[in-house]
């Protein structure tokens, strides 16, 4: 969430923001302004109220030692209303600082002042390209050839769970582990420090990265233990360090996790979901930064090479888009989406989002660092796919298949695979 000083200082950038981001009013912030103000003034009536009733504290017990006891027992008399009065402001400022709390939660992130402008995907900004999209000719569709072959079930997946949870048979599952094994074999030698994430994470989790209170509905939960299934690594990884602080020097720090994970995609019907397009389940290997304030914007574009790095190692085209406000995430500053090319279906397919959150994340995660000075900062975080499985599968399949009906493994997956033809 953003600062609340912030907002106090800066109320019609965050407006603007908010705006920009797609909101339909902006009303939350003159309201958490008010709601803040609200708050000071009872923690400043509060703060009175203890002080006075510790003045009168020490003076009963000065009555006392003078032997005025009638005097020290009107005091007391008077100490016990202002305690009644104290718990009942306590209360009536909890109750107001979780108001606060909500209201900030409503509150979007500010875009970055380098990210255009925009309301939909049309105003997005191509960035890069990279490598010639090929064009259809005797290119078959991924679902074509992962029919033909057997490699994909889609029909026994909707019949063991429902739709979107295909099983991945023989080859298919072997190419699969192959992509898991060398993007995270990638990702260590580059500097990330693996973890293997747990697969489940609580309310505070959720809210930490943002998922909660913006996208309940896209995941999928368990009820009888509170628990939320991970739509990504992003969530479980970057509450690793929720409520700690980190020394300065030990700055930045950069980890990779293989997980599955798992989006209702509510919504999502034809061809643009066909296939591997778009699943309740698949497969990702995720990267997360937890760096210095001043580092993220940086951190964000070197983030954003390392993954054009691993489609470029794979040879598929790509393109990189600098989204514009409108086609934003909630809790995002600043985001860059990588998608590859599909020859089989003459269309782009995202395959990661490189994404700047600033202090909005570790906010909510009370993540700090101390400074060279001793005091307290909110740290930044970022994170993108390194890479998303299905859409890479899919181009796999599209762009190295033979007019004879193989399959070409690429030259870094060959070791992995043991053979170079599927």
């Amino acid at each position: 969430m953003l600062d609340i000083s912030f907002i106090r200082t800066n109320p019609e950038l965050v407006k603007t923001g908010m705006l920009n981001k797609g909101e339909k009013d902006a009303s939350a912030v003159d309201a958490v302004i008010a709601k803040d103000e609200e708050w000071r003034a009872l923690v400043t009536e509060l703060d009175q109220l203890r002080a006075e009733s510790n003045a009168k504290a020490k003076q009963i017990g000065q009555l006392m030692g003078q032997g005025k006891k009638e005097e020290a027992q009107a005091l007391i008399r008077e100490t016990g209303d202002s305690k009644d009065k104290i718990k009942e402001l306590e209360d009536t400022i909890s109750k107001v600082s979780e108001e606060r709390d909500n209201l900030l939660y409503s509150i979007p992130n500010v875009p970055d002042a380098s990210v255009p402008v925009g309301k939909t995907d049309e105003e997005n900004v191509i960035h890069k390209t990279w490598g010639e999209p090929a064009g259809q000719e005797w290119r078959l569709p991924h679902w074509d050839i992962a029919s033909e072959k057997k490699w994909i079930d889609f029909e026994r997946g909707s019949k063991v769970t429902g739709a979107g949870f295909p099983f991945y048979v023989d080859k298919m599952a072997r190419l699969q582990r192959a992509l898991i094994n060398w993007f995270l074999n990638e990702a260590v030698e580059y500097g990330y420090t693996e973890l293997q994430a747990p697969y489940f994470v609580n309310e505070d989790s959720a809210r930490g990265t943002g998922q909660i209170p913006d996208k309940e509905d896209m995941m999928y939960t368990i009820p009888r233990d509170g628990f939320f299934t991970i739509p990504t690594a992003e969530v479980p990884v970057t509450n690793f360090h929720r409520d700690e602080i980190f020394a300065q020097d030990d700055l930045p720090v950069y980890y990779t996790a293989y997980t599955p994970c798992w989006r209702r995609e509510a919504g999502s019907y034809g061809k643009e979901v066909r296939g591997l397009n778009r699943l309740h389940q698949f497969d990702k290997v995720e990267l997360v930064k937890i760096v210095h304030p001043d580092e993220s914007n940086q951190e964000l574009e070197t983030l954003r090479e390392y993954a054009e790095s691993l489609l470029e190692k794979l040879k598929l085209p790509y393109r990189t888009l600098l989204m514009c406000t409108g086609d934003m995430g909630f809790t995002q500053t600043k985001k860059y989406d990588l998608e590859v090319w599909s020859p089989g279906q003459q269309r782009w397919l995202e395959v990661s989002s490189c994404s700047n959150f600033g202090s909005y994340q570790a906010r909510r995660m009370q993540l700090r660092f101390r400074n060279d000075k001793g005091k307290t900062e909110i740290l930044h975080t970022l994170n993108g796919s390194g890479l998303a499985l299905p859409r890479i599968v899919a181009s796999i399949l599209e762009t190295y298949q033979t007019e004879a009906g193989d399959i070409r493994v690429p030259n870094v997956l060959q070791s992995f695979m043991g053979t170079e033809i599927i």
